[in-house]
């Protein structure tokens, strides 16, 4: 796996080729006025989490572009198969739009779900955050060149990594980074976690050697001088972080990943209906105050247009498959 598609940093032109003319339909007469009422936003995740609180904002700001409220519900459950469900099922009207994120890639290939990216409407690609390369401060490697040399020479199971459950989006990121340096999966050991907290924890108190999270994540052990984030396994640095090198600038192999965040609608959203919304969203995506509001919380945008957001999340469904299969997590 090497990245998931290189969208844009910030580049905002519109993929007119995802809005295609229709032709004369009920479709048409229906998106006219569009939106006349208030639309749903389906979360797949829990309140207060980074997905639920990037939809509030992009719903509060299609709110005061479009006049009409933008109202956000959390539906969760079955690592994320709910809210994804209710996102494809809805009916295509536009009424109902939800954020979809990097899981659509994965959890086809666990066997929760027979969903992929085909049952979407993409309108819209609105963040991506790779995971850092992330050792304590009392590590003896101080660059990624040296973690990478270390890691290659020594035997399977010398080094400890964390950062998630097992089979979750950061595990996954470590097993494609050891293939991509010709290792297997699991000559690092994953050492599962509730999440990136007590994976952060666990790293400064020596349990492991390495946590692969986002740097969000490691934000708050970076600054206290516990943690030191060594590369970004990402196609192009962070804008949060442009100091800190990629992998492949740096001598850490070439692999990139990251987890996403996209506005979609169900599958054969009208024409006019994805124009809409799209277009605000391209809008949304420069905006100050949107800008400030990632900004401020370690979260990086990245737009990318409907056209460029579905070819995306094809691609990476491939690649994730690809990943999982090598960890030995696909099903069937």
């Amino acid at each position: 796996m090497t990245d998931f598609t290189k969208p844009n940093r910030r580049g905002l032109l519109l993929g007119a080729a995802a809005l295609g003319a229709i032709g004369l339909n009920p479709a048409r007469a229906l998106a006219a006025g569009y939106p006349d009422r208030p639309v749903t936003v389906v979360v797949p995740w829990g309140a207060g989490g980074g997905t639920d609180a990037t939809a509030r904002m992009i719903a509060a700001l299609l709110e005061k572009r479009l006049g009409q409220p933008f109202t956000v519900v959390n539906r969760t459950g079955g690592a994320g198969v709910v809210g994804h469900s209710a996102i494809a099922s809805a009916n295509a009207d536009g009424y109902t739009l939800g954020i979809v994120t990097v899981e659509i890639t994965m959890m086809h290939h666990l066997g929760l779900t027979e969903l992929g990216p085909d049952d979407y409407t993409p309108l819209g690609l609105m963040n991506a955050d790779s995971p850092a390369v992330t050792v304590s401060s009392d590590s003896p490697y101080k660059d990624i060149a040296a973690l990478t040399d270390a890691i290659r020479t020594s035997a399977p199971g010398t080094f400890k990594a964390s950062g998630t459950g097992q089979g979750g989006i950061w595990h996954l990121a470590l097993v494609g980074w050891l293939k991509a340096l010709g290792l297997e999966g699991n000559h690092v050991t994953w050492v599962p976690s509730e999440g990136s907290a007590p994976a952060m924890q666990d790293l400064i108190a020596g349990g492991v050697d390495i946590v692969t999270v986002s740097l969000a994540e490691t934000k708050a052990m970076v600054d206290a001088g516990r943690a030191l984030n060594l590369a970004l396994m990402g196609a192009e640095r962070a804008s949060s972080h442009p100091d800190l090198p990629t992998l492949a600038e740096a001598g850490g192999g070439d692999f990139a990943l990251a987890t996403w965040r996209g506005v979609c609608g169900p599958k054969d959203l009208p024409a006019d209906v994805a124009e809409t919304i799209s277009k605000a969203l391209a809008e949304i995506a420069t905006d100050p105050e949107f800008v400030d509001f990632m900004d401020g919380r370690g979260f990086n945008i990245e737009y990318l247009d409907p056209a460029a957001h579905g070819a995306m999340m094809a691609g990476a469904d491939v690649a994730m498959g690809d990943t999982m299969r090598a960890a030995g997590l696909v099903q069937g």
